[in-house]
C-alpha cells in the first residue's frame, strides 16, 4: 500500500497548511538600519557612542536572493528595529575573497560578524583563531574547538525532505489552480540545483527520498544549474526537466532559482520555493507556486546578535540547530495557491514531519552533505 493510500478519509480533518509569520518572513527587507557595503577604505563599525554593531557577509549568491541570504539579514534587521544597532551588509560574490574580507571586517570592528553559508568555512578556520576577541556567526557550519564562533546548522535535509514529500504527493493529484496543471496520469518531478557541491548534493537527496517515501511510482529528474545568480541556466534546466514530463519542480539555486519560477510559469507547470515562503518575495510567480520548503534562519540571527547584546554570546558558541522539532524548519503553502490545495498535501507533510521527529524516517544525506 503506498503512503497516500493511507492517508484518506481517517485524517481528513488534519489542519491545513499555514504560514507561521516567523517562517513567512523575508517578505520584503526594509533599508532602516543598514549602514551599507564595505567599500574602499572602509571604516568601522559605528553603531553610536554606547551602540552595538554587527556585520554580514553574504554568500556566493549575494543579496537580493529572496532567499537564504536576505531570509538571514532580516533577523540582524529585525534587531536593529529593537536595539541600539547598526548592521553593515557586506556583499561578496567571491569564494576566494572571503578570507580577507572576513579579516578587513573583523580590523574595522564589529561586535557581531555574520558570515552565510559553508563557503565561510575554510577562511574563519584561520580568521577565528587570527581574531580571538571577534564574536562570529557562521551559518551552515561549525568550527570545532572555536570559542569565539555560534555555527548555525539547519537541517537542510529535513527540509529537502518535506519539499519532496509535497511534489511527490502533488504529481498524483489532477489539480489545475492559478497558472498551471499537473499530469496525474505520469508523476514527474524536477529538482534544479545550483553549484554542484556536497551541501547542494544532501538538498538533491533527501528531495528524493521524500519524493519516494510518499509516491513509490515517482521518477525524480536532477541537475545543476552551476550557478546561485544566473537565472538563464536554471531555466533552461527547468524547461528540459518540464519538457521531459516534471509538472513540480524544486529548486536549491538561491537567487537563481527565479529562472525555475519562470520556467514553470511559461509552460503553466508548477514550483516550490526554497528557504523563505517564495509565493511572497517572488510574487510575480505565485500563481504557480505551490509553497515553499521554509527555514527560520532569520530567528537564528536575531538570536545571536541579542545575545551579543545582553552579554550571554558564549551561550551560543559551538554547534546549534533549527530542525522540525524544534519548530524551525516547516514547509508552507503558497499565498494565492494555499486555499485551493488538496487536503491530502497537509495531511502527508504533517505525517512526514512526524515520522523525521519520531526517528522513522533515516535520510542518507545529514543536513551540509551526505
Amino acid at each position: 500500500m503506498t503512503r497516500r493510500e493511507k492517508t484518506d478519509a481517517a485524517r481528513t480533518e488534519s489542519k491545513t497548511l499555514t504560514r507561521r509569520s516567523v517562517l513567512a518572513s523575508g517578505a520584503v527587507l526594509g533599508a532602516t538600519a543598514v549602514a551599507g557595503c564595505l567599500g574602499g577604505g572602509g571604516g568601522g563599525g559605528g553603531g553610536g557612542e554606547n551602540g552595538y554593531n554587527a556585520a554580514i557577509i553574504s554568500s556566493p549568491a549575494g543579496f537580493d536572493d529572496n532567499a537564504f541570504n536576505d531570509n538571514a539579514l532580516e533577523g540582524l534587521e529585525q534587531a536593529a528595529e529593537e536595539f541600539d544597532l547598526e548592521v553593515n551588509s557586506i556583499e561578496e560574490t567571491q569564494e576566494a575573497q572571503y578570507e580577507s574580507v572576513q579579516a578587513d571586517t573583523a580590523e574595522a570592528g564589529y561586535d557581531l560578524i555574520v558570515m552565510v553559508g559553508d563557503h565561510h568555512t575554510g577562511p574563519l578556520e584561520t580568521n577565528a583563531s587570527e581574531y580571538p576577541d571577534q564574536n562570529w556567526m557562521l551559518i551552515n557550519n561549525v568550527i570545532d574547538g572555536a570559542d569565539n564562533v555560534s555555527g548555525w546548522i539547519e537541517m537542510n535535509n529535513e527540509m529537502s525532505f518535506l519539499a519532496g514529500v509535497a511534489a511527490g504527493t502533488m504529481t498524483q493529484e489532477d489539480y489545475s489552480e492559478g497558472g498551471g496543471a499537473t499530469n496525474p496520469d505520469e508523476s514527474v518531478v524536477g529538482f534544479v540545483g545550483g553549484e554542484d557541491i556536497p551541501l547542494i548534493n544532501a538538498f538533491e537527496q533527501s528531495y528524493i527520498e521524500g519524493a519516494e517515501w510518499v509516491n513509490e511510482n515517482v521518477e525524480v529528474l536532477t541537475g545543476y544549474s552551476g550557478t546561485f545568480s544566473d537565472t538563464a541556466p536554471a531555466n533552461n534546466l527547468a524547461e528540459s526537466q518540464i519538457d521531459q514530463g516534471a509538472d513540480i519542480v524544486w529548486h536549491a539555486a538561491s537567487a537563481a532559482g527565479a529562472g525555475v519560477f519562470s520556467a514553470a510559469q511559461d509552460n503553466e507547470r508548477y514550483a516550490l520555493g526554497v528557504d523563505v515562503d517564495q509565493s511572497v518575495t517572488e510574487e510575480q510567480y505565485q500563481d504557480v507556486i505551490i509553497g515553499s520548503a521554509v527555514k527560520a534562519l532569520n530567528e537564528a540571527t536575531y538570536t545571536v546578535v541579542e545575545a551579543v547584546i545582553n552579554d550571554n554570546f558564549s551561550e551560543f558558541v559551538g554547534e546549534n540547530n533549527l530542525s522540525i522539532e524544534q519548530e524551525s524548519i516547516d514547509f508552507i503553502t503558497g499565498q494565492a495557491l494555499g486555499d485551493s490545495l488538496p487536503e491530502v498535501l497537509s495531511t502527508n507533510i504533517e505525517d512526514a514531519k512526524q515520522a523525521i521527529v519520531d526517528g522513522d524516517v533515516e535520510l542518507s544525506c545529514g543536513p551540509t552533505r551526505c
